[in-house]
């Protein structure tokens, strides 16, 4: 195999990747340069979907500030908020934003160029921005590969994989194997600083907002080479995805239109959210999805409606441009037709555990964005602070890199040594499952059934059971035979930790939600958890 030196490399190219990226160019000394690794293209990333907007507590917002957003935070994220860590981010928010706007992000303004706030789910105020209308991910996405593809001193892998982690006997890591699977060549690439951030883990489930790509690979990656993971219990699923579509991944209709008023409306019309909690349409996203999923479940029906036609068509096709044409394809008209929703797997809190500067439990590992947990989100992710953590995390890890020596100077020993052998190019690949799409389904039903919206010790044992004997069946230890392969292999890894995680967690607690135990714990626990 090949062996290529570098300073840092940051495996991801959603927001916090990107920004990173950016930040390491301009601002630390690379002696051997950076390298950004990706498994589809720079601008394809989970970041590229997000909607409704970012968080940001600015100092033109009168009636906003840091401690109603901090408040707001750890309301929603039920009891396992990290506080320091929800004080340090939004402290840090008109910053980050700021140097958003000096790499060419343009978050929408009004008619006195201002820039526009708007209000979500569990907000007080309104403190949220957006671009594009709904396209925030994608025109802070753009906008970030565009100055990064204008800097000349660094090198991009596309459609290649991380596929192992170089650590060695003393839990210092050293660099990493990448896949490229069009080309079909492993690499060594050898560095102090290996940046994971690899977004997160929707593909493990039937219905998700999220695209192909999110299969939970810097997780598993972290956690095979003995990162301590955490709160891998806490998967957010979204209240209202669109309910029309011909496969899993589902079109997302932002929260932010249940924030400019629309109402949720059972199959006969007839609102509903009234049952469940005073907040209405704009309780936590956990309240929201558990409510639609019971009024699915009493009345049969596939999906509930949103009704916003008390927005005028105009407006609604300024505010929401890319909802808007997705409605209008499948020709319903925002302004006088029901949209159909359904809740559908969206975020994930859990993650590798991570400071608010991206170290992790190995020396040299650093992750940030959604593949990490800085206990930010808690057990219910605030809507519209994840791209938030993404740039803060960012900021900081760069801020840390600064003081590090980041020269070259590989080392190996028996145990890197070892897991290089696995992967030579004369070796066969060690699994023997052949009917890897048939896994992939069997494992995204099983965990939409058992471990989704509603939990229990029996479904969660079931689970349990078929998990370990897809991984009998499925057979790779190490090198692999193609990229979806390598994808079903972190898939199930990270599934099963999900699934530990959900078995001792004996309450019911934000987006976790056991019918056996439906209610709370007088004294919340955060839990991790290593190879």
């Amino acid at each position: 195999m090949k062996h290529r030196k570098y300073s840092a490399v940051i495996v991801g190219s959603g927001i916090a990747g990107l920004y990173a990226a950016i930040k390491l160019i301009k601002e630390v000394e690379l002696p051997d340069g950076l390298l950004i690794v990706t498994k589809s293209k720079l601008i394809e990333s989970n970041s590229k979907y997000a909607q409704g907007g970012m968080v940001c507590v600015m100092p033109e917002n009168k009636l906003d500030s840091c401690t109603l957003h901090i408040e707001d935070t750890i309301k929603a994220g039920a009891g396992l908020t990290d506080s320091k860590v929800a004080e340090f981010i939004s402290q840090k928010s008109a910053q980050v934003v700021k140097e958003l706007q000096n790499l060419g992000v343009d978050f929408d303004r009004d008619e006195n160029n201002k820039l526009k706030f708007t209000k979500e789910a569990a907000h007080s105020v309104n403190r949220i921005l957006h671009a594009g209308g709904d396209a925030t991910g994608f025109c802070i996405e753009n906008a970030l590969v565009k100055y990064l593809m204008s800097q000349k001193d660094v090198n991009i892998y596309e459609q290649t994989l991380a596929v192992e982690l170089l650590t060695d006997s003393h839990n210092i890591n050293r660099g990493l194997i990448v896949y490229n699977y069009y080309e079909n060549e492993y690499e060594v690439i050898e560095a102090p600083a290996v940046v994971i951030a690899t977004g997160g883990i929707g593909q493990l489930y039937r219905y998700t907002t999220n695209p192909d790509i999110t299969t939970g690979d810097g997780i598993a990656l972290a956690y095979r080479a003995g990162a301590a993971v955490k709160d891998m219990e806490f998967v957010q699923f979204h209240p209202t995805a669109f309910a029309l579509g011909e496969n899993g991944t589902m079109f997302l209709i932002s929260e932010a239109v249940r924030g400019e008023g629309a109402k949720l409306v059972n199959k006969d019309g007839k609102t509903f959210m009234e049952k469940y909690d005073k907040r209405l349409e704009l309780a936590p996203r956990d309240v929201v999805t558990r409510a639609i999923y019971h009024e699915m479940s009493v009345t049969g029906a596939k999906n509930v409606y949103l009704n916003a036609a008390h927005i005028d068509e105009s407006k609604f096709e300024k505010r929401f441009p890319t909802i808007y044409c997705t409605c209008k394809e499948y020709n319903i008209n925002p302004a006088k037709d029901f949209i159909p929703v359904s809740p559908s797997a969206h975020y994930f809190m859990g993650g590798i555990k991570t400071k608010v500067d991206g170290t992790t439990s190995i020396k040299g590992l650093f992750a940030i964005g959604e593949a990490a947990c800085t206990g930010l989100h808690g057990a219910n992710r605030l809507a519209s602070n994840s791209i938030l953590e993404c740039a803060v995390t960012a900021y900081e890890l760069v801020n840390l890199l600064k003081t590090l020596d980041l020269k070259n100077d590989f080392v190996t020993d028996e145990k890197i040594s070892k897991i290089i052998s696995f992967y030579d190019e004369n070796l066969k690949n060690d699994g023997y499952s052949s009917d890897i799409d048939k896994m992939l389904y069997d494992l995204k039903e099983l965990m939409w059934n058992n471990v989704g919206i509603i939990r229990n010790e029996t479904k969660l044992l079931e689970a349990e059971k078929e998990i370990n004997n897809l991984k009998k069946e499925f057979g790779y230890t190490y090198k692999c035979s193609d990229r979806k392969t390598y994808e079903l292999r972190n898939m199930l890894t990270v599934a099963g930790l999900i699934v530990k995680f959900a078995l001792l967690r004996k309450e019911s607690r934000g987006a976790h939600f056991r019918e056996d135990f439906p209610n709370k714990d007088m004294v919340p626990q955060s839990r991790q958890m290593s190879k």
